[in-house]
Order: structure tokens, then sequence, then C-alpha cells
């Protein structure tokens, strides 16, 4: 990719969620020219866009559909070089309940995708996986080439995804670009995360109620996140690959909430919550990157500590308290 952000019209699925919304903000802010896909409700609702700044709003063209709609999804990407996909059903206790739901959101509406992005021979798909396909470690750190592994409806569907794309590519030489977080959180996350969860818990409350203490994971502060996007969007010669976006570091939910308490500097007793529960098979225990492929590839790193990410994540949670339902379990 040799044009400038100035001379891409750019498409972004998902783009009224956490990380589709940061990354909207991004390219406006290199130049690009962003039509941002949101899912249609009868409230015109833009979801996490509308803590964009005006100037920067006013910038975007926002539209409104379904991703399994194969119309909507073939209007929304004509005319634009550049796709960046990170429309999904992402919530696993979600997937529990609902699989039917969220394979068909995730799995079709990827299919849509792929297919006007081969008719109308856009440049690049830039494509959202998730760390999640990974499942338990079979080793650490985790490369790309670890094998996936569905231990639940979500990941499952998002693994179908991921060979989707790859198929698309081998069959008809699309240019995807696939790009797998490593448990993204920052500014505007909802409860539904666990470090947002913690947070707003450890905030108002004596005690905070979470589920297995035990789990390791990687955490990459959203800046850092968007990074890699607009990386993976600009690197040449990467057709085809996968990026792991992670930090290479690792902890404990466990600590991970001492740590939020810490900060936050009061006593809050820590208890496991039976409903927050994965069903024993599907926990996965332990997630932790390989990101050298995207450092040597991509020339990304991450760049913000745990430390200084959940003091920015602390002070934005504490400011927008009202945004949250402190307490109940959101799915």
């Amino acid at each position: 990719m040799t044009k400038k952000w100035s001379d891409q019209h750019v498409l972004v699925t998902g783009a009224g969620g956490f990380i589709g919304s940061h990354l909207v903000e991004r390219l406006v802010g290199e130049g690009a020219r962003v039509r941002a896909f949101v899912r249609y409700t009868s409230r015109a609702d833009i979801g996490l866009l509308h803590f964009l700044s005006p100037e920067t709003l006013k910038q975007v063209e926002i539209v409104a559909g379904d991703l399994r709609d194969e119309e909507t999804v073939r209007q929304h990407v004509k005319g634009c070089e550049m796709v960046y996909h990170l429309g999904a059903l992402i919530s696993i206790p979600y997937s529990y309940r609902h699989p039917a739901e969220v394979v068909q959101v995730n799995l079709l509406g990827m299919l849509n995708l792929l297919m006007a992005c081969r008719d109308l021979q856009v440049e690049r798909l830039i494509h959202t996986s998730t760390s999640e396909v990974y499942g338990t470690a079979r080793y650490t750190p985790i490369d790309e080439g670890h094998p996936l592994q569905g231990q639940s409806p979500y990941s499952a569907s998002k693994i179908g995804a991921d060979k989707l794309v790859e198929s698309f590519y081998c069959a008809y030489n699309l240019p995807v670009v696939t790009v797998r977080p490593f448990n993204t959180y920052g500014p505007r996350q909802s409860a539904r995360a666990v470090i947002p969860t913690i947070i707003t818990q450890a905030l108002t409350q004596p005690t905070l109620f979470l589920g297995n203490l035990d789990a390791i994971r990687d955490f990459t502060y959203i800046s850092d996140t968007v990074d890699g996007f607009i990386k993976a969007g600009t690197a040449q010669n990467v057709e085809g690959k996968t990026f792991n976006l992670g930090t290479e570091k690792e902890i404990t939910i466990r600590d991970l909430a001492r740590q939020v308490i810490q900060q936050i500097g009061k006593e809050v007793k820590i208890e496991i919550d039976p409903q927050r529960l994965r069903p024993e098979r599907s926990e996965v225990m332990r997630l932790i990157s390989n990101n050298s492929l995207a450092r040597e590839q991509l020339g990304w790193s991450p760049s913000v500590s745990l430390l200084q990410g959940l003091e920015l994540t602390i002070r934005w949670i504490r400011d927008h308290l009202d945004q949250y339902r402190v307490g109940v379990y959101e799915f």
C-alpha cells in the first residue's frame, strides 16, 4: 500500500464498538475519508461513536444495516478502497445462550463482506480475529502457528471467519490481512469485559465479584491495538498473513484485580461469583502472545504499560460511571 491516508476511502464495520470507534477516530485523524458501518436500530444508535468530538464526527459518513444482509454490505463496500472488518457479536457468555445468532452474524456477515470485497476489487481487507481462537495455550508464548481450538461458540465462529478469509486469499487472491488482538482494554469499553468490570465495582462497592481468578491473559491498551490495525493497512507485502497484537506479558485475573484496587486506593474484597464462571471445558486458562511477526513485518510494538493503561482507563471510567450498570453481570 503506497497511497496516503488522504487518498483513501475506508469502510469500518463494527464502527460503533469499542475498538471500532477508536479506529474511526484515528483514521479521521490520519486524513482518511471514513464510512462507519453500524448495526441498524430504530433509535438511530451510533454506539460509542457518540464519544467522538463533533468536529471528528462530522467528517464521518455513518451508515446502518446488518452484516447478514448481502445487498446492504455490498452497497456500503462500494466506493471504498480499504475495508476494516470489526463487526461481530463478541460476547462469549452471550454465545452460550445464542449460538445460532452469533454464528450467523460472524460467519455469514464475514462471507457477505468477502464476496463484496472480491467483486468490487477492494485494495485491502483487514479482518479482525481474536486470541480466543487459540483456546487454552498448548505452548507459550502463542505464535500465529498455534492450533486453533473452538472452546466456545464465539471462538468457533471466529475460527470459521478466519478460515473463510484464508480461503478467499487462496482461491481468489483477495488482498486480506488478519489481525488477532489479545484482550484489548481502555476507555469506552463496556463492563462485558473484565477490566471495566473490575474498575466499576472497585470504585463503588466494598466487594468485587468476578469469575475465574486463575485465568491468565495478555492485556493490550486500545491505542496500541489501533496502531496495529493502522499498520496492517499500510505495511507492504503482508497479504494473506495473520498478526498477533499482544504485549508478551501475562497476568492472572486475581493479580489484575489487586493491581486495580491498589491504583484506586481503597479496601475492596474479591469474591468469586458462580454465574460468571465459564463451563469447565470452555474456559481458556492461559493466553500470552508472541508478537514477533507483527514487530518484524508490521513495524508494530506496544508502547503503553499495563500500569499506564489502567491509570488512563480508571480515570475515564471514573468520569463516565453513568455509562455503566455497576455490579450487573453483562453477558
